[in-house]
């Protein structure tokens, strides 16, 4: 595969595997439906100065000379670029498929899990790299310790015989993948019901060569966690590792992470400096700043029940109040969850915390929009909770402005829409 062409290139996945290809040697194009429509995204201009050709997102640049049109999941059948592809005979892959091809080669160390794996990808990269096992790395978000005006921070460019990889269980795609050892944090029903998400899990693991570390049935019990301000500690093979971040739910993540390092050869002390200097993830549990008034300001891709409950209770530990933002990313995501979230939010939300819902995010495509947040606004005030439901990211500056004094916690939570973390700056 020297020269594909991937159909939204901008979104968090498609510039993993951009960079990643490229990185691989592969000429690589894309097209993005934010730029037609006139935002830009500064994804693009990274991939730019590594080479890529950014195209309109209207066929133009599918040519008779690609290898193959890479897609995602998220990408509807009457594309004009699936369009063009199939007037030319090109064929055409998901991005999982693209990736595996790519990783032909390398031992894969793929990572599962409904909650958790994107944390547990770049720890787990970051484990080997300090270990000096120099893995390469695709990730299904930005480390913040690879992050840089020229990289993505979703990938790692290593030289050694390891591939670490986040694998998505919400289109099935980690079944293309068959790597050579595994792990699998947790499972929750999200994008299927849990009896469905376990039967996808076990037939994943069947596909591993090697060793596994699963999280819903491990024979090692979790160790004592001690949480601290903005950090938190845990035992591990006799020494203690201090993760800087906080948050029992990423010291699981970190406990998971070193196991699986521990299994590849990597030392207890290894584990102990990289889990020292691991700086996090982009948009998980981001400290984005803290104000003059003591007003911290946190950035998360929290977009579903149990990851918006794990960030709430890491959050209300450490302030009296919390001004939570969180916008429904698809209409399909909000009408399965919207019992969950009903439940969640009315047992999760303390008195005094306030829940600012926005409109569901509306990429365009084809979505069924047969449920807007409005249902979930009226369920939540009816059930007590205190909601508002405001229509664009001015008026939600405006309100938490107005609202937020001092000793609270503002959070900025959801998936895909791009002008999340910039309401957080």
């Amino acid at each position: 595969m020297k020269k594909l062409h991937l159909v939204g290139i901008g979104g968090v996945g498609m510039s993993a595997l951009a960079e990643a290809l490229m990185d691989l040697g592969a000429e690589v194009s894309g097209s993005e439906r934010f730029l037609d429509q006139g935002r830009p995204l500064p994804v693009l201009d990274v991939l730019r100065g590594q080479g890529a050709t950014i195209c309109p997102q209207d066929g133009s640049g599918v040519t008779a000379d690609l290898s193959a049109v890479v897609v995602s999941s998220a990408i509807e059948s009457d594309n004009p670029d699936l369009a063009a592809a199939a007037r030319l005979g090109i064929p055409v892959l998901h991005r999982s498929q693209a990736l595996a091809k790519a990783l032909t080669g390398k031992k894969l160390i793929a990572v599962a899990g409904t909650c958790g794996k994107s944390t547990i990808t770049a720890m787990l990269g970051h484990l080997l790299d300090i270990a000096g096992l120099s893995p390469s790395v695709v990730d299904g978000a930005p480390c913040v310790n690879w992050f840089s005006s020229q990289r993505t921070g979703a990938v790692l460019r290593g030289t050694g015989e390891y591939c670490v990889a986040e694998v998505d269980e919400s289109d099935t795609s980690l079944l293309n993948f068959y790597p050579v050892h595994a792990l699998i944090s947790n499972a929750s029903a999200d994008h299927f019901s849990l009896d469905e998400t376990n039967a996808l899990f076990d037939q994943f693991l069947s596909q591993v060569s090697g060793s596994v570390i699963d999280g819903r049935a491990d024979t090692e019990p979790l160790p004592q966690i001690h949480e601290k301000e903005w950090s938190c500690e845990f035992p591990f093979r006799g020494r203690v590792i201090t993760l800087p971040h906080p948050g029992r739910h990423n010291a699981i993540n970190a406990w998971q992470a070193c196991r699986l390092a521990e299994i590849i050869g990597v030392s207890p002390e290894a584990c102990v400096r990289a889990m020292a200097s691991f700086r996090g993830i982009k948009r998980r549990m981001e400290l984005i700043g803290t104000r003059s008034d003591g007003i911290r300001v946190i950035d998360e891709y929290a977009h579903n029940t149990e990851k918006i409950r794990a960030a709430l209770k890491t959050l209300q530990s450490r302030s009296t109040r919390t001004l939570a933002l969180w916008r429904p990313h698809g209409y399909g995501p909000l009408e399965k969850m919207l019992d969950s979230l009903t439940t969640m939010f009315t047992e999760t939300l303390r008195h005094d915390d306030i829940l600012f819902l926005m409109p569901v995010f509306d990429a365009g495509g084809s979505a069924r929009r047969t449920i807007q947040s409005d249902i979930l606004h009226e369920r939540l005030v009816a059930a007590g909770v205190r909601c508002e439901l405001l229509q664009d990211h001015p008026a939600v500056i405006n309100r938490i402005t107005e609202l937020a004094h001092h000793g609270d916690i503002i959070v900025t939570m959801g998936a895909r829409d791009p002008d999340i973390p910039v309401t957080a700056q």
